[in-house]
């Protein structure tokens, strides 16, 4: 049972603290995508790193090994950067207010 008694209280808190997604698909798939996302990711920086691993033959002597350490490593951090970002929901208020200046538009 909620602690706020007084109505008008309570709808204010509500338009503020509840959320909807409006990422522009539907929810089922943002559900799914967002596990596939972080998997592209994750991907893309082992393939990354497989690349430059790839030049790697025989016998290696330790400056090109502390070479091809570098930029693997600098190869995730460029990943991590573009990778995959969550967007966060809208508040119900701003996405009320939005669809009601949306009907008012011819």
């Amino acid at each position: 049972m909620s602690k706020i008694k007084h109505p008008k209280k309570k709808k204010r808190l509500s338009l503020e603290l509840d959320r909807r997604n409006t990422y522009g698909e539907n929810s089922k798939s943002s559900r799914k995508n967002i596990a596939r996302g972080k998997q592209r990711t994750h991907m893309d920086e082992r393939r990354g790193a497989a690349e430059l691993l790839r030049g790697l033959h025989g016998v290696v002597d330790e400056d090109s090994a502390s070479n091809v350490e570098l930029g693997v490593k600098l190869a995730i951090a460029a990943s991590r950067n573009r990778g995959f970002r969550k967007t966060p929901d809208k508040p119900l208020g701003a996405v009320l207010a939005r669809k009601k200046r949306k009907l008012k538009q011819p």
